[in-house]
């Protein structure tokens, strides 16, 4: 609550106001962002949301969505409205490396941060802070700090949809360890103050392209591998994947899921090649912290039952190395 007051007493007047969000934005990083920036225009705050690059298509129905500026595509508007900004707010993201070019120039803004995230350690050092690891989202914490800060009535039907969306898909549709008591209580308030969620849902799960159901199909019958031995299940996919089926942004959102969803498997993997690029992520049931696997591996990190990471070996090599720890046991040994 401390840091709630001295954000209202710096709130007092109107202020230059930026809200910046990871790379790759998910629903809980724009809907927190767009939910956060709904509000604190009504409380008439000059406010602007920057996220470093593009998301997926299916996240453009949120509103607010056309005032979200894209740092790739408005480099010399967005690094000037970081470096005038009074206050900037960093969401669901706890260290600049994951706002990728925005990085230098957040940095070393002049502006107060506000830090409002629920991943494991953080590395900013923020003016006024936001952060739990306990919160299945980032959706979560804004909720709560509007709440906290002016109560229900500040909160409509934007903002509703936009914090619902953030809920909904960190926690899995409601299925992840972090769904709380709490988060039912609070989707419970979200759906009396107008959020419609069979509009949301059907928005952000149920707008397929054609390509997009093709891809799925040609993922689960080619690329999926199983090691039944180690309880592991991993995708691989490939540059040629994304030109076969002109995947876009935000198609392989999900997949890994496939895998851990099939009976016996404990750990989860997909290892992507695009854009000269080879990331990971990982999902786990049960003790096994992917979280751990991925920082001591491969330079991520994350949640324990869900994380990402990254390598700068190839794909082939990156696919051996993954094997090789499974190989080593490394998994099995802390699978229980």
């Amino acid at each position: 609550m401390k840091d709630i007051r001295a954000l209202q007493d710096f709130l007092q007047s109107p202020k230059k106001i930026v809200i910046t969000t990871h790379a790759n934005p998910d629903a809980d990083a724009l809907g927190s962002s767009l939910g956060l920036y709904h509000f604190l225009k009504r409380k008439g705050h000059e406010v602007n949301a920057i996220v470093p690059n593009s998301y997926p298509d299916f996240l453009e129905w949120m509103p607010g969505n056309s005032s979200v500026i894209n740092y790739e595509k408005s480099n010399s508007k967005a690094t000037e409205l970081i470096r005038d900004a009074e206050l900037l707010f960093c969401l669901d993201y706890s260290g600049f490396g994951r706002i990728k070019g925005m990085k230098d120039v957040a940095q070393q803004a002049s502006a107060k941060i506000a830090l409002v995230d629920h991943h494991l350690n953080p590395e900013i050092k923020p003016d006024f802070n936001f952060w739990n690891d306990k919160s299945a989202a980032t959706a979560e914490l804004i909720y709560d700090l509007i709440i906290n800060f002016s109560g229900k009535d500040e909160i409509d039907v934007n903002i509703a949809e936009c914090l619902y969306a953030g809920i909904m898909t960190d926690t899995g549709s409601f299925k992840h360890p972090s769904t709380t008591s709490k988060i039912h209580r609070i989707v419970a308030d979200l759906i009396d103050l107008g959020a419609n969620v069979n509009k949301v849902s059907r928005l952000i799960y149920d707008t397929n392209s054609l390509e997009r159901l093709r891809f799925l199909g040609h993922a689960l019958a080619e690329r999926l591998k199983v090691d039944e031995s180690s309880r592991v299940a991993y995708f691989v996919i490939g540059e040629e994947d994304f030109k076969d089926f002109k995947l876009k942004q935000g198609d392989t959102e999900g997949l890994v899921n496939y895998a851990l969803s099939i009976k016996g498997i404990a750990v989860a993997a997909i290892i992507i090649q695009k854009d000269n690029e080879i990331k990971l992520s990982f999902r786990s049931i049960g003790d096994f912290a992917v979280n751990k696997f991925a920082e001591e591996y491969f330079s991520g990190g994350g949640h324990k039952n869900a994380s990402g990471g990254m390598s700068e070996l190839s794909l082939e090599e990156t696919e051996k190395k993954f094997k090789e720890l499974i190989d080593k046991d490394i998994l099995k040994t802390r699978i229980k």
